[in-house]
């Protein structure tokens, strides 16, 4: 059963900063005006799933907006937890299965400001190291797999898709390691295969010749969804306006990556990128809107896998823009 562990954030960590406090915005009115903050820091990782900030970047969505927005990576969106209840980060991206259980758990109150990322083949892949004798799903019982972070999407598809393929999971164990990292420990032996996302899969696919083994947003987490953009409830009930800012700029941002060059011309300078590698990639989409339905999926899977003990009604956590 997954337990979470989000950086040793305790209750007394974020007492003031943002506990629940019994809902999201409903859109209501608010007063016109300038924006409440003009100077907003947003939690992002250094992937492909994150495109749409760097792109509303690049395009002057936040500069038209009236945002000056500086971006600080993150090992994973559980990381983003503590900056968001300190104040320290106003907005993140990062899986959903680390905000609902932050929110399931009472450590954070989360408002979901703008969908992200979901999957389609081949964005997540298990890979082992060439002649490591590991080439089926079955191979990785009692091995030694590497994440980014635990308790988190990685690992919840893990487990369902190796379930899946009949693989005890009480014999497998998961390290730790950010996904920059995996190839070079994949090459030194440190453990017998890796999770990874683009542009890593491809990168190790180019340059390591990595066996693929299974992807894990396929049968029962086919297209699921993999992360969104979030503010904690307390900066968006005192923030309307910037907040209402920053969802229209990261909406118009996730729109323009449906054009495959634009994105491949960013990765290539964000996430140090050759040329080549990012004309491989393997893409996800970037949803314009966040649709209850298919949120949910994510909470029910993350209950059926004992990560919530209980229910999460995902649209409670929805941003409804306020009115003017």
């Amino acid at each position: 059963m997954l337990a979470l562990s989000i950086s040793a954030l305790t209750l007394a960590a974020v007492s003031g900063c943002g506990l629940l406090s019994g809902g999201s915005s409903e859109g209501t009115p608010v007063t016109p005006g300038p924006l409440e903050r003009t100077k907003v820091t947003v939690g992002v990782l250094p992937i492909v799933d994150a495109a749409a900030v760097h792109m509303a970047i690049k395009k002057g969505y936040f500069k038209v907006e009236g945002l000056d927005v500086d971006l600080k990576n993150l090992a994973g969106g559980a990381a983003a937890i503590p900056g968001m209840a300190n104040g320290e980060l106003q907005f993140a991206f990062g899986n959903y299965v680390s905000f609902f259980a932050a929110q399931s758990k009472k450590i954070l109150d989360i408002t979901l400001v703008a969908d992200g990322y979901q999957a389609r083949p081949h964005v997540f892949m298990i890979v082992a190291a060439r002649g490591s004798g590991i080439a089926k799903p079955q191979d990785l019982a009692g091995k030694k797999i590497a994440i980014n972070t635990k308790n988190n999407i990685v690992e919840l598809t893990t487990r369902a898709t190796l379930e899946a393929a009949g693989v005890d999971m009480k014999t497998v164990t998961f390290v730790e390691v950010p996904f920059p990292d995996m190839r070079a420990g994949l090459e030194r032996k440190n453990f017998d295969a890796a999770f990874m996302v683009e542009p890593f899969i491809t990168q190790a696919e180019r340059l390591a010749g990595v066996t693929a083994v299974v992807d894990p947003a396929s049968g029962a987490t086919n297209e699921i969804p993999i992360a969104g953009w979030a503010a904690s409830a307390e900066f968006t009930k005192e923030n309307p306006r910037t907040v209402a800012a920053f969802q229209r700029a990261i909406t118009k941002g996730q729109r323009d990556c449906a054009n495959r060059t634009d994105v491949e011309d960013l990765v290539t300078a964000y996430a140090n990128v050759e040329r080549q590698t990012a004309s491989l990639l393997h893409l996800g989409t970037w949803p314009l809107t966040l649709e209850p339905a298919r949120l949910q999926r994510v909470a029910d899977l993350m209950k059926t896998y004992g990560v919530l003990t209980g229910p999460l009604d995902v649209k409670a956590m929805i941003y409804a823009a306020p009115s003017s």
